[in-house]
């Protein structure tokens, strides 16, 4: 048996070893996307959610190798929102053997037991903006940059070691320019003319620091009480998103639809993906990995559409077939491959629009997993 040990990651030392195992774990594996190292560490360490969030960190070694990870975290702004006393993991990460994944798992239960809390699930990130669900179809795929991508193992580790299903987000593949079926576009068209709706000018409104704060908090909103386990962001986690997305949309990759006073009606945000760019990147920005990224950014060969919603007032009123309608014309004019729409919660109808695409097929399907921890859970 291999002197495994676990250690809590505490330095800056053990953190970087903890950011880089997976790029040792999946050196040969071509479907990995490596995160660039220096965002993983700030991520783990200034990320606006910690600021309500706790958090901490393991790993296991077997002598001078790092041979599995793993991050437990507790939101409490979660927990009061649904009454609940959930501990989540995340950035789990292991070798090819069960009994590291029990000890990586084990310190998470116990650290969670001991903060009071009776049931752990994940894997999850701090709030819905990060990575989460461990993957369990789809793995001859390349992901999306924002989700995870893990070996098949996984799975039968944590279902052995009594984790069972709490939910499935799935994820569809689209071919952009078959676009979508003329009764969605007609629908689209009476619907714009009806409510007066209008296209923001998306490189202007990038540029207006109110604009973009003001669709952020749309965006919290559009997702309350529609997205399974959904937190509202703080202040400081829309401030953190307004200076990192913004530089990145325009015209040609997204849409956000204006009612008459000007206010946000609705949004689909897309990207071309940077999946390729940052598995050649290997993890860092430099010295040339800067160069992919930005070459990415205007290969539509693949995009990634990250984030699609409507206001609360606008909910429900078939707005969705506007931006999706006017998402289609983009991808005909800007000559889009695929299309990977973002993880979606399964019993979510707003995933059925994925299903209007003439072309589609599943991509991707990633599970949360839950367990009960301590004695007394109901």
């Amino acid at each position: 048996m291999s002197d495994y040990r676990l250690i809590e990651v505490t330095g800056r030392k053990e953190l970087l070893r903890f950011v880089k195992f997976p790029d040792k774990l999946y050196k040969n594996c071509p479907q990995y996307v490596p995160a660039l190292h220096a965002d993983q560490v700030k991520t783990l360490t200034k990320d606006a959610a910690l600021q309500y969030c706790k958090h901490k960190m393991w790993m296991v070694t077997s002598g001078k190798e790092v041979v599995g990870r793993i991050c437990a975290i507790i939101n409490p702004r979660y927990n009061k929102l649904y009454s609940k006393k959930n501990v989540r993991f995340g950035w789990f990460d292991c070798i090819n053997d069960i009994k590291v994944a029990e000890m990586l798992l084990e310190a998470a239960e116990t650290w969670g037991r001991q903060q009071g809390m009776d049931t752990i699930h994940g894997p999850l990130f701090y709030n819905t903006l990060g990575k989460q669900g461990m993957l369990v179809e789809g793995y001859d795929n390349i992901p999306p940059f924002n989700c995870i991508y893990n070996y098949p193992y996984y799975v039968k580790f944590i279902e052995k070691l009594g984790f069972e299903k709490e939910c499935d987000w799935v994820q569809y593949c689209m071919k952009s320019q078959l676009g979508l079926p003329e009764k969605t576009k007609r629908l689209a068209k009476i619907l714009r003319q009806r409510y007066n709706l209008h296209f923001a000018d998306i490189n202007r409104l990038v540029k207006d620091k109110a604009l973009v704060n003001k669709f952020f908090h749309t965006y919290s909103q559009s997702f309350m009480g529609e997205v399974y386990n959904f937190i509202p962001f703080t202040d400081a986690e829309i401030e953190q998103e307004a200076k990192v997305i913004p530089p990145f949309v325009n015209n040609k990759n997204s849409v956000v639809l204006l009612d008459e006073e000007g206010e946000v009606a609705a949004f689909g945000i897309c990207l071309p993906s940077i999946s390729k760019a940052l598995q050649k990147a290997k993890g860092k920005l430099f010295p040339f990995g800067w160069i992919h990224l930005l070459r990415a950014q205007n290969d539509f060969s693949t995009v990634d559409l990250l984030l699609n919603g409507a206001s609360p007032k606008w909910r429900h009123k078939g707005v969705s077939a506007i931006y999706f309608s006017e998402m289609a014309e983009k991808a005909k004019k800007y000559n889009y491959g695929d299309s990977i729409s973002n993880p979606q919660i399964e019993s979510n109808s707003a995933a059925n629009i994925w299903k209007d695409y003439p072309d589609h097929s599943l991509f991707m399907r990633r599970r949360c997993y839950i367990k009960t921890i301590a004695s007394g859970h109901i």
